[in-house]
């Protein structure tokens, strides 16, 4: 038997639109993923209103709760597993591997289209293991391969990776996609080193550039926005992740007392609300011990939960200082002069992108005194900079809108390179040795 007749009718009614599902981290308080996700289903919305729209994802009732859109979890054992503990922990979570490959496919079967909406979902700058993201890459792309529904990774990002075992999941994972587009050219080349799939791919630039934002202003120069990590380096640093943490904590306090000491006011933004809140708290607190006598006011926490109130809470700056990677996105989405302190290479491409290189530095190495430098040259060429960043801003909404374009003929039932809703892609022999071919290159 047909896997597809075994798995029963799926994708269009034909009394609604397209099924269209997102996956992915979303709603797990990563206010850069979530973004990425609110560009796309806002463009769904307008331009494609009777798309019907749901989610697999990390925090299913923030995607329905905040976004109204009807969502299950990304894996089946995160419920249980929280509270357990010891051997009975690592049963269940290993059940629910095999538990999640069967769960990913009946869901991508019910859809015409599953849009990994940008995210670093093909990168290991940040720590993570094979068995997290990579392993539910594989998954969806795998069973959208098997059942005909195509699968579409927009504007992702990608880095070289040394451990083969994520690295092998990571490339079938793309090998299989439908589509791919990349958010800089960074990633384009990661993905070419690891096979040819990649040469046709397009490179855009991160969804977040077409999030309606305030207009952009000068803002208060004597306002700063320092955006706060909860940074212990990547995969590759994990035996000296906690060193990491404590030198770039250092050098961002110390930077953040210059400030104050010179007549600086200072937002301190976060870019992921489950990780980055309570270490901006404990940073305030030493600032306060260390400044007794700071005036109410002067630097503030002010809570986020989606890029728009980031948006927000930039807008009045001079500048910003950031190191997650949509807090800098941010604050060039709105023509702020921009520090990069940057944990990997996307850091670096974003800032050569938009006109200003010489302003990325590097997490990992970072110093208060080297910030200081740095922030004083930015502050004098402020209205240069700024002129810079709206020329290149404009440029990359422009570019953005061939994504959406892209996206459009992958709704299309005629485009290019789809398939017949009721025919499936491809068998498991088929699809296993593709995933050879993958693994040989």
């Amino acid at each position: 038997m047909k896997l597809s007749a075994a798995l029963g009718p799926r994708g269009q009614s034909s009394d609604s639109g397209p099924k269209v599902g997102f996956f992915g981290l979303l709603g797990s308080g990563n206010l850069g993923n979530d973004g990425s996700f609110e560009a796309v289903l806002t463009h769904l919305r307008a331009q494609h209103p009777d798309a019907v729209v749901d989610a697999m994802c990390m925090g299913p009732e923030r995607m329905t709760d905040q976004y109204g859109v009807p969502a299950i979890p990304l894996h089946w054992s995160k419920s249980s597993t929280d509270r357990m503990s010891g051997l009975r922990a690592r049963a269940v979570w290993i059940l629910g591997k095999g538990i999640d490959a069967w769960r990913t496919l009946l869901w991508v079967r019910r859809h015409d289209l599953v849009v990994v909406a940008g995210a670093g979902v093909l990168e290991n700058s940040l720590p993570m293991r094979a068995t997290g993201v990579p392993y539910a890459m594989f998954l969806l792309c795998a069973s959208g391969k098997l059942v005909g529904t195509k699968v579409a990774l927009l504007s992702v990002g990608a880095t070289k990776i040394k451990q083969r075992p994520t690295r092998w999941l990571r490339d079938s994972a793309a090998h299989l996609a439908h589509y791919r587009s990349y958010r800089d050219s960074v990633s384009w080349e990661a993905m070419q080193e690891s096979g040819t799939f990649a040469a046709q791919d397009p490179v855009y630039t991160d969804l977040a550039f077409s999030l309606p934002a305030p207009p952009p202003t000068i803002g208060d120069p004597r306002l700063v926005g320092v955006g706060i990590m909860a940074f212990f380096g990547g995969t590759d640093d994990r035996r000296d992740g906690q060193q990491i943490h404590e030198r770039y904590i250092d050098a961002m306090t110390q930077f953040t007392c210059w400030l104050v000491d010179h007549g600086y006011g200072v937002r301190l933004l976060s870019g992921d609300d489950s990780k980055d809140d309570d270490v901006i708290a404990s940073v305030l607190a030493d600032i306060q011990r260390r400044r007794p006598g700071l005036a109410p006011g002067e630097v503030v926490a002010n809570p986020v939960s989606s890029l728009g109130d980031l948006f927000r809470e930039i807008a009045p700056v001079g500048s910003v200082v950031g190191a997650r990677y949509h807090n800098v996105v941010s604050g060039l989405r709105l023509s702020k002069p921009t520090i990069s302190i940057g944990y990997s290479l996307k850091h670096d491409a974003l800032m050569a992108d938009m006109g200003v290189p010489e302003f990325a530095l590097s997490a990992r190495s970072v110093s208060a005194q080297q910030l200081i430098e740095r922030f004083t040259e930015l502050h004098s060429r402020s209205n240069e900079v700024r002129g810079i960043l709206e020329t290149h801003r404009q440029l990359k909404q422009v570019e953005l809108e061939g994504q959406f374009e892209d996206l459009a003929s992958l709704l299309g039932p005629d485009a290019e390179g789809s398939r017949q809703r009721d025919q499936p892609a491809t068998s498991v022999p088929q699809l296993l040795s593709s995933v050879e071919q993958s693994a040989a290159t």
